[in-house]
């Protein structure tokens, strides 16, 4: 007996979804249970976002070549 094609060209079809990995962080009592991420302002500049403003500021001036070509 000779089986139809379309039967074998739904073989990978039906194979695609089993090698799915769940890819969710874990959550615990409705809370994620990982690890605080602390932001710039906080580690570098302790806690004060206006001096970390400045500095971000101040680093993106020096990089502009028309601030930095005297003519």
């Amino acid at each position: 007996m000779k089986k139809p094609i379309y039967l074998i060209a739904l073989l990978p079809l039906l194979l695609t979804g089993c090698l799915e990995v769940d890819q969710h962080p874990e959550w615990i009592r409705g809370e994620y249970a990982g690890k605080t991420d602390n932001r710039h302002p906080q580690t570098h500049f302790h806690n004060d976002r206006l001096a970390w403003s400045a500095a971000i500021q101040n680093r993106n001036q020096k990089q502009n070549e028309y601030n930095r070509a005297n003519p």
